[in-house]
C-alpha cells in the first residue's frame, strides 16, 4: 500500500530549523509506516520558492504554475506535515497566506501534523493556539500532538518522543484512509467550491442554469 505525504515548509533560511523539524518528522512517519508494510511517497513544498506566486494570488486571484502544483499536491495528500517558523507570536505570513489561497474544501478530513519553530520557548503554544484553529476552519484532521522546537529542544530527547508520538498518530490516520472515507461519506453535505476536490460538478441542466443562460424554465 502506497500513500502520499506532503511536507509544507515555511522556513525561509537555508539551512532552516523549520525544514529540519519537518524533515525529521516526515522521516519518522515513513519509518513507522514501513514497519506496517506501508510505503510513503514524500513530497516537500518549500514555500519560499513560490512566495511571489502566493502573494500574487492573494491580491489578484492569479494562480501561477508553481503555486498550482503545490495546491494540487496538498489537495491530493493522504497526510500533511505543516511547519512554520514563529514571527510576532504567530505562524509566518507566508505560511498562513498559502493556506488562505487554497480552495476551502481541499483539506477536508486530511490528517495533518502541526509543527512550529522559534528562538524562544515562550512561543511553545503557537501550533495549538494559532495554527490549529485555521486547520479546523479548513476541516482538516489535525493530530492530537503538535510539535514545537526552540534552540534548546534539539538536544532534548523529549522532542524525539513528541515526533514519534505525532508520527504514529498521522500514520494511523493515513493507514485508515480517513480523508477518503470522510469525503466519500459526506460529499453531499459539504458546501464545496466549484472546481475543488469535492465539487460534485455543475448541473448544466438545472432550472437555475437555464435561467442564467437566458432560457425559460
Amino acid at each position: 500500500m502506497s500513500t502520499t505525504l506532503v511536507v509544507v515548509n515555511a522556513g525561509t533560511g537555508d539551512p532552516s530549523s523549520t525544514r529540519l523539524l519537518a524533515d525529521r518528522t516526515a522521516q519518522r512517519v515513513a519509518a513507522l509506516a514501513s514497519t506496517a508494510g506501508q510505503t510513503v511517497d514524500t513530497h516537500v513544498i518549500d514555500l519560499r520558492e513560490i512566495a511571489t506566486e502566493v502573494t500574487t494570488a492573494l491580491v489578484s486571484q492569479h494562480i501561477g504554475t508553481g503555486l498550482r502544483a503545490a495546491m494540487d499536491a496538498v489537495a491530493g495528500a493522504d497526510g500533511i506535515v505543516a511547519a512554520s517558523p514563529v514571527y510576532a507570536a504567530g505562524p509566518s505570513g507566508l505560511f498562513t497566506s498559502f493556506f488562505q489561497v487554497l480552495e476551502t474544501d481541499s483539506l477536508i478530513g486530511t490528517p495533518v501534523i502541526l509543527a512550529a519553530t522559534a528562538g524562544t520557548a515562550r512561543h511553545a503554544l503557537v501550533a495549538d493556539d494559532q495554527m490549529r484553529g485555521m486547520f479546523g476552519y479548513l476541516r482538516a484532521m489535525t493530530v492530537p500532538t503538535a510539535l514545537f522546537a526552540a534552540p534548546e529542544d534539539w538536544a532534548d530527547a523529549a522532542l524525539t518522543g513528541r515526533i514519534d508520538r505525532a508520527a504514529l498518530e498521522l500514520v494511523t490516520l493515513m493507514r485508515a484512509g480517513v480523508a477518503t472515507t470522510i469525503r466519500a461519506g459526506n460529499a453531499a453535505k459539504y458546501q464545496t467550491q466549484l472546481g475543488s476536490p469535492n465539487d460534485p460538478g455543475i448541473q448544466l441542466d438545472s432550472d437555475l442554469m437555464r435561467l442564467a443562460a437566458g432560457g425559460a424554465v
